[in-house]
């Protein structure tokens, strides 16, 4: 969120989503609510990892964002992003529980400075700004930018929908965002993906900008592929990382990432990645 982490998600923003943050003093705040409720005291883990909530490895997240967090039809929270934490919570030996919260809170670092989660995965790429307020883990997804665009547009790129002027869509905080803004573009802003969507759905964007698999899992719905067509891949260069609060604790970031390591390593990482894409890391195009 691109969020390789977007929004695929400047200073004032993060400020104003810490004063949030604070004002709330551990409400879900935003437009997102607790799957299961941080509480506050915290405790250690197996290693010595300080956690906020004894046996638990409190995520926050922003839902839906599929394929890396979504619900489920039993409503249960799963993906990509899940089942990476969800190594990490195992290697801790506790339970991963998901906060679901705005991405802007979360992007701004102050739903892990205020003590609301332990981590962040939430298709968050690692950027320059985001690192002044957050610590993030090893890189561990690839991701790129594409365009999606009603069918019979003829637009292929950027600059076809420049000079076509059609309407461009964007998620609210996003590296996507930040890039087509960077091209000279204003787009229309939408709080989350699945907003996003429906605004392309009904007409009132001609073009949005997504990460590329959310991108393609969306096309993988009959409805949304007799009507809708990939028309570009941008590739951004962005990668995702976990995120943790500023100066976090380090047994818990080493942790996290020679669990990442040690995935990659012993083929969990592209068991994952297959399970939730369909094909092999690197292939995804």
């Amino acid at each position: 969120m691109a969020l390789w982490p977007r929004s695929s998600r400047g200073q004032a923003i993060g400020a104003l989503a810490l004063t949030a943050v604070l004002a709330l003093s551990g409400c879900g705040g935003g437009s997102g609510s607790s799957s299961t409720s941080a509480t506050t005291g915290g405790g250690t883990a197996a290693g010595g990892a300080k956690l906020v909530t004894p046996g638990k490895l409190t995520t926050c997240t922003n839902i839906p964002y599929e394929p890396f967090q979504f619900k489920d039809a039993s409503g249960k929270v799963v993906g990509f992003d899940v089942d990476i934490v969800d190594l990490v919570a195992k290697k801790l030996g506790v339970q991963q529980q998901i906060v679901d919260i705005d991405f802007a809170v979360i992007k701004s670092g102050a739903a892990m400075a205020t003590g609301k989660c332990d981590v962040a995965a939430a298709g968050m790429t690692i950027t320059p700004e985001r690192k002044q307020n957050i610590t993030f883990s090893e890189p561990y997804f690839d991701a790129t930018q594409a365009l999606l665009a009603k069918k019979g547009t003829g637009a292929k790129s950027l600059e076809d929908v420049k000079a076509k002027g059609l309407k461009l869509g964007a998620q609210a905080s996003t590296t996507g965002l930040d890039y087509v803004k960077k091209q000279g573009f204003d787009p229309t802003e939408y709080a989350d993906s699945s907003k996003e969507l429906l605004a392309l759905q009904a007409g009132q964007a001609d073009v949005i900008v997504q990460d590329l698999p959310v991108v393609l899992t969306w096309l993988k719905k009959p409805e949304i592929a007799d009507k809708f067509e990939l028309i570009a891949s941008l590739d951004t260069g962005e990668q995702y990382g976990i995120g943790l609060k500023k100066n976090a604790d380090p047994v818990l970031l080493k942790t996290i990432n020679d669990t990442i390591t040690q995935a990659k390593a012993d083929g969990t990482y592209e068991k994952i990645f297959v399970k939730w894409f369909g094909k092999k890391p690197g292939e995804l195009s």
